[in-house]
Formats: structure tokens, sequence, C-alpha cells
């Protein structure tokens, strides 16, 4: 009985190793993301820019350093005078709230362009992920047409050696099996890019799986025009286009209290050797704003805000074409994908098995085999740019919108 239960142990852990084996060897989706956001090296470097921000704000709320100064007027020490004297720059104007200003609107703007790089990550992850998945389809979809057409090379052989067809149709037959094995070369070697480009993607150098998941190929239903256009206003790339309208107002509000001369206060020691006597000093200096009030920068100021309003709208516009382009696009692609699955390629896979038998039983000569198996071969391949057409749709609207599952 030990013995058994001892056997039945041995087979369990066996089993759970292997389906962790397996699904070690087999990425998923959700696993591609989680390896991106932990390991792609440009999203990391990205994070750095809040610690940067971060560290312009703290530098912003700082007050400027005193200076200590000593003059010693004649190198006699009999008739040296020797000045001690420490000054402080009193910051006028609010300059140092305006520069805070800028400061944390650059902290803000940060945040979200950390946001707006994940969307973009998201984006390209699933870019890559289905680009794998479609590779794998394409090499599968080769591997088919290669056996279609080894069972044609088979039958038009048969038929030469019978007496019953020309040896002119086996090397149609040949040359047919040739091309769809050079198809199946270049699929193989389709798939090892698709592979490398979504490890690079996930932040590996290199590929640590062995398939990605064969789910299904359509992409997920899209939300509606309304439904997402009523979102752009809280989208990444809006809200850091209105963030930049507030920094550049900020900074404006910077270059127009810089018209405001800043005010030294000095105080101090004097001793004159020569007499014996010491002094103290009392000191205040200001610049006169006569001639340089800092117009230009204010003017400069004042246009780069006007500058960001203008983009903010330039970039609502683009979103909100972006956002119908992608959605008509889906709308005509993921249609192609279901006249394929559902009246293309299945007429096309009948048409190459009708032809086949008639060939076999002398009713067709192998060049109307020949154009059946072509047609199928260019259906797939139609039916996979299809499939491209409707997940780049889908990709442009996350990379706008981010985790559509959110909406």
């Amino acid at each position: 009985m030990p013995t058994f239960l001892r056997t039945i142990v041995c087979s369990v852990v066996g089993v759970l190793a292997l389906s962790q084996v397996a699904s070690a060897q087999t990425l998923t989706l959700e696993s591609a993301l989680q390896s991106a956001f932990a390991g792609n090296p440009d999203l990391a470097a990205a994070q750095w820019e809040i610690e940067i921000a971060q560290g312009g704000r703290q530098q912003a709320g700082l007050i400027p350093n005193p200076v200590a100064s000593w003059d010693a007027e004649d190198t006699r020490r009999s008739t040296r005078t020797t000045t001690v004297k420490l000054s402080q720059t009193l910051e006028l104007g609010g300059k140092r709230g305006a520069r805070i200003d800028v400061a944390s609107r650059a902290q803000d703007a940060a945040a979200q362009e950390l946001e707006q790089r994940r969307n973009l990550l998201r984006a390209e992850v699933i870019e890559g992920f289905y680009g794998a998945l479609r590779a794998q389809e394409r090499l599968e979809l080769a591997q088919r047409s290669m056996a279609l057409a080894e069972r044609g090379l088979v039958i038009a052989n048969g038929r030469v050696t019978a007496g019953k067809a020309s040896p002119v149709e086996a090397t149609r037959a040949q040359v047919q099996l040739s091309e769809v094995r050079l198809e199946r070369s270049r699929a193989e070697i389709g798939v090892s890019d698709a592979y490398r480009r979504l490890a690079a993607i996930t932040g590996s150098a290199n590929i640590g799986f062995e398939r990605v998941e064969s789910g299904a190929l359509n992409t997920p239903a899209l939300p509606s025009a309304t439904q997402l256009l009523a979102r752009l206003e809280s989208t990444a790339e809006l809200r850091l286009a209105e963030l930049q309208i507030q920094q550049r107002e900020a900074g404006l509000g910077l270059e127009k209290a810089q018209r405001i001369p800043d005010l030294d206060v000095s105080i101090g020691s004097q001793y004159d050797a020569s007499v014996r006597e010491r002094v103290n000093l009392v000191g205040v200096s200001m610049p006169i704003p006569l001639f340089n009030r800092n117009q230009g920068n204010v003017l400069a100021a004042s246009r780069r805000a006007d500058q960001a309003r203008d983009l903010r709208n330039a970039t609502e516009l683009r979103l909100r074409t972006e956002t119908r382009q992608a959605l008509d696009l889906w709308a005509t692609a993921n249609s192609e994908v279901r006249a394929f699955n559902q009246v293309i390629l299945p007429a096309a896979q009948s048409a190459v098995d009708s032809a086949t038998r008639g060939f076999e039983m002398g009713k067709f000569n192998f060049l109307e085999v020949l154009d059946a198996q072509r047609t199928l071969i260019a259906a797939r391949t139609q039916y996979l740019a299809a499939l491209a057409q409707a997940t780049d749709a889908w990709v442009r609207i996350e990379r706008i919108y981010g985790d559509l599952a959110r909406i």
C-alpha cells in the first residue's frame, strides 16, 4: 500500500512538473504584458523622470545662499584696511513661488508621460504578440499547403506510372511542392523574427518561450465611437497636452516675476590699521530696471503658452480622427475576417478537395488542381492580411486610450 501511494504521489508530482514546464514554454498575452512592464528598459528609463522632476521641484524651492567676502586694501600691515562682509539676496516679486509652480507642473507632466509610455508599451506588446500568433498561423497554413502539394505529387506520380497522365503533370506537381516548401521556409523565418521582436519588447535578449498561446486570432470587440470619444478628455496624451499648457502658463508667470529686481542686503565690518579704528557696514543694492525689464522673455513665454493651446487643439483633432479611422479599419477588417472564415476559406478548401479527387479519378487535369491550390494559398494569405489590419486598428486604439477593459 505505501508503495502504491508513493507511486501515485510521484506521478502527480511529475504531471505537475510537466504542466509547469509546458506553461513556461508557452507565452500568454497576460504574462507578456507583465514581463514587459517589469523588464522593458525603455519603461524603466522613463520611470526615472518622476524622481528627476522631484529633484527639480526640491531645487526650485531653495533660497539663494548668502555670500561671505573678505577684502584687504594695501599690502602693508600698518596701513592696511580690511573689510569682512556678509550679503544675502532677497528674491522679490514671488520668484520662488513661481519657480515652484513651474517645477510642480513638470512633476505632473512627468507622471502623465509615464502613463502614456505604459500605454504605448502595452500596445507594442499586443502588436508583437499577435504578430507572433499570425506568424505561427502562417507556418501552420504553409504546412497544410505542403501536405496538399505532397498528396498532389503522389497522385500525379501514380497516374503517370499507370500511363493515365503525362509526365508534365508530375513535373507541375513537383514545382508546386517546391514553391510551397519555400513558403514554409519563409514562414519559419517569420516565426523566429516575430518571437525575437516580442522577446525584445518584454525586455529579454533571448527567446524564453517556444510558442505563444494559440487562442482566437480574432481581435476583441472594440467600444463604440461614442464611448471612446466621450473618454477622449481623459486620455494620457490629451491630459499631457493640457498639462503642457499649464506648464507654459506657469513659465509665463515666472518670466513676469523676473521683471522685479532682487534686493541685495549686506552687513559687515571694516578695520583701518592706520588709525586703529573699526566701523560697521550696512548696505542695500538693487538693479534699476531702466532698460532691461525682461520684456523679450515675457513675450516669448506668452507665445509659448499660445503655442501650447494650439498644440492641444491639434492633439484633440488628431486623436478624434485616429479614433474614427481605427474603428472604421477595424470594422472593415473584421467583416473581411468573418467572410474568410465563413465562406472563402471553406469554399477554397472544398475546391482543392474536389479538384484533387477529380484528378485522382481522371476527370480533371493537374492544372485545375494547381489552380485550386494556389487559390487556397492566396485566400489564406489575404486572411492573414485582414487579421493584421484588425490587430493594427486595435493597437491604435490601445495607444490612445490604454487598457480598453477599463472602458
